[in-house]
C-alpha cells in the first residue's frame, strides 16, 4: 500500500479546500482558458502552504499528525533501519549481512531520482558484488522502500543500457535516513525530492492499470524525459520536473520534440504563478503546472474515479 498522497495528506490534516469538480485534473489544464486555470490555482492556495511540510514528513499518517517533526523523523529512521533493514528483510530473504543491505539503501537514498549502475554501486561499496547489489535492490523494492524506473523507447531512441532510475518510495524515508536538515534549502536536493514525490504519485496512481512508468533518454543530445507513462494501448503521458525559480523549456528539449508521440506532455514547475501552456513549434500545447497543484489534482482525479488518467 502506498503512503498518503498529497491530496490525502491535506485531507487528513484538515486543510480547507473548495470542492473541485470531477473534470479538474492535471491534463485538463490544456483545455482551460488562462482565467479558468487561475481560478483553479486560487482554489488550491490553501494547500500550497503545506507542501514543504509534506516533503519533509512524507505520507505516513503518524508523521503527518505529529507535532514534533524531529521526533517523528527519529521514529521513521528506527522503523526503517532497525525493523525493516535489520530484521524483516534479513529474516524474509535469509540475508547474511544486513550491514551490506543498509549500506546499499543509504547509497540509494543519496542518489534518489538518478540513473544508477549496479556495477558502479558495487565498486563504490568495496566488497559488495554486483549480483548482491542487484538482489538487494529487488528486496528493497519488494518491501516498498524504493521504486525502479526503467527506460521506455521513444522516437527511435533505443535504450542501449538497461539501467534504472531509483526513487525512494517516500520523501520521509529519504529525509530520515540521511538526517540532512538542509535538504529543502539546497535547490539540487529539493529538485530530487520533488521529482521523487512526483514519480511516487504517478506510480501509485497508475498501479492498477496496464501501464509502464519509466523514463526516456537518448537522441543526439542524450536528453532525458523524467517520467514516461506508457499504457497498453500505446497512449503516453510525458512529465518533466523543472522545480526551479526559472523553468524555461526550449523548442529542442526532448519533451517538446517527443510531445507529438504523447497524449499529453506536462512540465512540473515550482512557482505558484508558473502555470499555463507552452506552445511547441508544431502547434501542440504542453501543460505547465506547479508541483503542489499537480500532485493535489492527481489526487482529485483519483477521488473522482479517473484512475489511470492524469
Amino acid at each position: 500500500m502506498p503512503t498518503l498522497s498529497f491530496f490525502e495528506y491535506c485531507s487528513l490534516i484538515g486543510v480547507d479546500v473548495p470542492e473541485l469538480g470531477a473534470d479538474v485534473r492535471p491534463t485538463a489544464f490544456v483545455h482551460m482558458t488562462q482565467p479558468e486555470r487561475t481560478q483553479v490555482m486560487m482554489s488550491l492556495a490553501p494547500v500550497q502552504n503545506h507542501f514543504s511540510r509534506y516533503l519533509r514528513v512524507g505520507g505516513f499518517p503518524e508523521l503527518a499528525l505529529a507535532s514534533n517533526e524531529l521526533l517523528a523523523r527519529q521514529v521513521m529512521r528506527e522503523d526503517v533501519v532497525d525493523k525493516v533493514l535489520k530484521r524483516d528483510l534479513p529474516s524474509l530473504y535469509s540475508i547474511r549481512s544486513p550491514l551490506e543491505l543498509e549500506r546499499i539503501f543509504l547509497y540509494l537514498c543519496n542518489v534518489s531520482s538518478n540513473i544508477v549502475s549496479f556495477s558502479a554501486i558495487a565498486r563504490e561499496l568495496d566488497g559488495v558484488s554486483r549480483a548482491t547489489v542487484e538482489n538487494y535492490v529487488k528486496y528493497l523494492e519488494s518491501a516498498n522502500l524504493i521504486f525502479q524506473s526503467w527506460p521506455v523507447d521513444m522516437g527511435g531512441r533505443k535504450a542501449l543500457k538497461m539501467q534504472p532510475k531509483i526513487y525512494i518510495a517516500d520523501a520521509a524515508i529519504r529525509n530520515a535516513v540521511l538526517m540532512d536538515n538542509d535538504m529543502l534549502t539546497d535547490p539540487v536536493e529539493l529538485g530530487r525530492i520533488v521529482e521523487t514525490a512526483v514519480y511516487k504519485h504517478v506510480a501509485s496512481f497508475t498501479y492498477q492499470q496496464a501501464a509502464k512508468v519509466g523514463y526516456s533518454r537518448g537522441g543526439p543530445k542524450d536528453q532525458e524525459i523524467d517520467i514516461v507513462v506508457e499504457y497498453a494501448n500505446t497512449r503516453r503521458i510525458l512529465i518533466e520536473v523543472k522545480y526551479r525559480e526559472q523553468a524555461p523549456i526550449s523548442d529542442d528539449d526532448a519533451i517538446v520534440e517527443l510531445s507529438k508521440e504523447a497524449e499529453a506532455a506536462i512540465i512540473v514547475t515550482k512557482r505558484a504563478d508558473d502555470y499555463g501552456t507552452h506552445h511547441a513549434p508544431d502547434g501542440r500545447e504542453l501543460i505547465r503546472i506547479p508541483a503542489f497543484a499537480f500532485l493535489y489534482l492527481l489526487g482529485n482525479a483519483e477521488k473522482h474515479g479517473y484512475k489511470g488518467r492524469e
